[in-house]
């Protein structure tokens, strides 16, 4: 038998920031080859840009309120594939009913503009709604909500979690446990599956629990 010698990786750690609950973050586009930038947010319903150079953060302002408790909070964050002219960004959070539904939660996503970028005063203008779980129920868990575009910037998926009730994964009336496929827009694809419904029109697969990544 031959002996094949293996030489272990070399690493080395740097602290470079703290955080109270992160839940995602994702890379600015570096510039002039300097270290990059990362989008970062916080569960408790802050969302900072991050130097990895120096450790500051700034916070952005104009973030929706989140409903932050169990699992719920402020969630992902992704570039929008045309970010390099738009500045845009998507985000999901969750939040809470209105009125009687108070007591119930749902995720959301949002499609806004980062503006104020290299300035200490960053902010989240154009806000524009994207979707939403339907229903929204009692309970804090299983939102999932975790965000990605297709390699060619063509499609939008969003996980929905089944919100910890299991058979809604099935129930074809409503998105929670489903993979949603939409455009960049929101609107749901004509070449998706399902046409059950015109909530069905979002569904890419279903039958899904608590969906927390996802990758090409």
């Amino acid at each position: 038998a031959t002996q094949i010698k293996t030489s272990k990786p070399e690493f080395t750690t740097k602290a470079v920031a703290t955080f109270d609950e992160p839940w995602a973050m994702t890379a600015l586009p570096s510039i002039d080859g300097k270290a990059p930038k990362l989008l970062v947010t916080q569960k408790t319903g802050e969302l900072f840009i991050v130097d990895t150079a120096t450790g500051s953060k700034t916070q952005v302002a104009g973030i929706p309120k989140v409903a932050y408790g169990g699992q719920g909070g402020l969630g992902d964050i992704i570039l929008a594939p045309d970010f390099a002219t738009s500045n845009a960004v998507y985000i999901s959070y969750v939040e809470a009913g209105k009125g009687g539904d108070s007591n119930k939660f749902g995720a959301k996503v949002i499609k806004a503009t980062l503006a104020g970028l290299g300035t200490n005063a960053p902010t989240l203008r154009a806000i524009t709604p994207i979707w939403e779980q339907s229903p929204k129920v009692t309970g804090q868990g299983h939102y999932s909500h975790r965000l990605l575009f297709s390699p060619d910037g063509q499609y939008l998926y969003i996980s929905s979690g089944e919100r910890q009730d299991k058979d809604p994964a099935q129930d074809m009336s409503g998105n929670l446990g489903k993979i949603i496929r939409l455009s960049p827009d929101g609107n749901a694809p004509t070449d998706n599956p399902f046409t059950d419904n015109e909530l069905a029109k979002q569904f890419w697969t279903i039958g899904h629990r608590n969906v927390l990544g996802m990758a090409f």
